[in-house]
Formats: C-alpha cells, sequence, structure tokens
C-alpha cells in the first residue's frame, strides 16, 4: 500500500477532499484481509462482542472506537463530535501501521521521506506557534505535554514526549533564550515513524499536538 495514497489534503476548505479520503480510507480499512494482525501491528486492541467487531485506539491520551465494518469512529467516553482530520489520522495509523519495532533513534523532520519539501509547513504550523507561546517560558510546556499523557525527556532545557499513537512518539524540545539568542525548538520522531505515518500526515498531527498544546495555557 503506498503511502501517498492515505495522505492527508493540506490545501484550506478542500471538504470535498477530505469526504473522499475519510472514504477511501474506510475501503483500505474494509479491505485489510487480517485485522487482528493489523490491530497488533498499531498496538491497538481488537473486540467481538455479540458478533459486532470494533478496535479500540489510544490517540493522544483519549480512546477511541472503531466499528467494523463501517470505520465509523467515536470517543469511549464522550459524545463529543469528532474533526475529520482527527477521524482520518486514526485511520491511516491504523492501515498505515507496519508493527516495526521502535529503533530508539531519533530523526528530525527534514530526514523524513520528503521532509525537506514539506518543512517550510511542518515549522509554520508547528515549530513557531510553540516557540511563540512556551519560548519565553519552556517549563510550562511540561504541565501542557502531561494533559497529553506526555512525560519529561532528557534534552534540550525543556523536552516532552508525547505518545500520539501507541507506536508514534513525538519529543518536542525548547532552548530558552537569553540577550543574545532567541528561544530555538524543535521536533523529533523514532526513526520507525514512517512505517505508521506518512509526511505529509504527520504534519497535521504534528499541528494538532501544537494547537492541542497552545489551548492548555487558555
Amino acid at each position: 500500500m503506498e503511502n501517498d495514497r492515505l495522505a492527508l489534503p493540506e490545501q484550506k476548505n478542500y471538504d470535498y477532499a477530505y469526504g473522499l479520503a475519510h472514504k477511501l480510507a474506510i475501503e483500505q480499512l474494509a479491505g485489510i484481509n487480517d485485522i487482528e494482525q493489523q490491530c497488533r501491528k498499531s498496538g491497538t486492541q481488537y473486540q467481538l462482542v455479540d458478533f459486532k467487531q470494533t478496535i479500540l485506539i489510544q490517540y493522544l491520551n483519549q480512546s477511541y472506537r472503531i466499528a467494523l465494518p463501517s470505520g465509523e469512529i467515536s470517543l469511549v467516553d464522550s459524545a463529543e463530535k469528532i474533526p475529520i482530520r482527527d477521524k482520518l489520522l486514526i485511520l491511516h495509523y491504523l492501515i498505515s501501521a507496519k508493527g516495526t519495532p521502535p529503533a530508539n533513534k531519533l530523526i528530525t523532520f527534514r530526514e523524513l521521506p520528503e521532509g525537506s519539501v514539506y518543512f517550510p509547513t511542518f515549522s509554520r504550523r508547528t515549530i513557531k506557534p510553540i516557540l511563540g507561546y512556551f519560548g519565553k517560558e519552556p517549563h510550562r510546556l511540561i504541565d501542557a505535554g502531561g494533559k497529553l499523557g506526555g512525560h519529561t525527556s532528557d534534552y534540550g532545557d525543556t523536552a516532552v514526549t508525547i505518545n500520539a499513537f501507541s507506536h508514534v512518539p513525538i519529543t518536542i524540545i525548547l532552548w530558552g533564550g537569553d540577550d543574545e539568542f532567541t528561544p530555538q525548538g524543535s521536533i523529533v520522531f523514532d526513526a520507525t515513524i514512517s512505517d505508521y505515518l506518512p509526511t505529509e500526515d504527520i504534519t497535521v498531527l504534528c499541528g494538532t499536538v501544537a494547537g492541542k498544546l497552545i489551548s492548555y495555557l487558555r
């Protein structure tokens, strides 16, 4: 399965494109021959109760339920409406997961396939907003990250690692500024991340994480 078929549309106001992408993802999910094996690869939980198939998946510290074969996604403990971008990320992760063990080696966004091409968009949507809100008070990143199930990491001056999905840890690193230097930031990933999401989806995922972190300050 080619990752570029799973990529999220990046342009604004493309409801039709998102609808098509969502339909395609559901079709691809329905086409998986061994769904239990795919659940093992993605670190999700397959359930069969009263002849009804569901998948439980953790995404940004919340539990979601995917109904099969419809592909309908709902929060386990809430009737809150789920944005279509989140639905697509969840489906794409489940479909794409290869079950690769963690490499325990960190890479930057530029090291991803076509990462250099997408980096300006990635930086604008993730690193710059995070620096704008946390750069002068990096310690606040730890508290905000904790609300997404994150934990502190030993990088830079302040760092937090958030498990967006079971096999997709995202580490946000900040270096505090001073009279000479402005605050700096970076986002790094386990080297296996491309075995779970295509690069465009990683951009959207990190933008979602940045937005949630910032919202906790308001």
